[in-house]
């Protein structure tokens, strides 16, 4: 089993960087959906998206925004984290079957432990799709755990 391990905000220096990849399946879409309320069209249904300027189905926009919050939770600065903002620009859709990656990078260091991290998301293009900074309050006390696994749902 996987580790998760935190770098606390000592150890953290300008231009640390970390990543996550995900693939975007069907599920996600509908477990967003289920999840957040959010049933637009655009995202569940292919002959309504069809129509609009995306010709087909993306995801949603907050999808993105969850994998950020992943990909801070459990890579960069990791468990024990606490998101304390978030700024994010969609330049473009993010589709299903994409594969997107996460990027994360240490911008600065401020005070109380809170640092400021570029939240960037790559399709497989190379082609950015979102844009942003969070702002979060970094962990103070070293943590190494296994890493939990996601819980099993069933659609339906």
């Amino acid at each position: 089993m996987q580790k998760l391990e935190n770098r606390i905000y000592d150890e953290l220096n300008v231009g640390d960087k970390a990543s996550l990849a995900h693939q975007v399946q069907e599920s996600d879409l509908l477990l967003f959906a289920a999840v957040s309320g959010d049933v637009n069209p655009v995202h569940l249904d292919e002959e309504f998206a069809a129509a609009t300027p995306f010709k087909g189905r993306i995801a949603h926009g907050m999808f993105s925004g969850a994998l950020i919050s992943a990909a801070i939770a459990c890579e960069l600065p990791g468990p024990g984290s606490i998101y304390i903002g978030q700024e994010l620009s969609f330049l473009r859709p993010v589709r299903l079957g994409d594969n997107i990656t996460i990027e994360l990078e240490v911008l600065e260091k401020l005070p109380k432990n809170r640092v400021k991290i570029a939240t960037r998301v790559i399709n497989q293009d190379g082609k950015q799709v979102v844009d942003g900074v969070a702002t979060v309050m970094a962990p103070t006390e070293k943590v190494s755990i296994e890493r939990p696994q996601a819980p099993a749902v069933q659609l339906g």
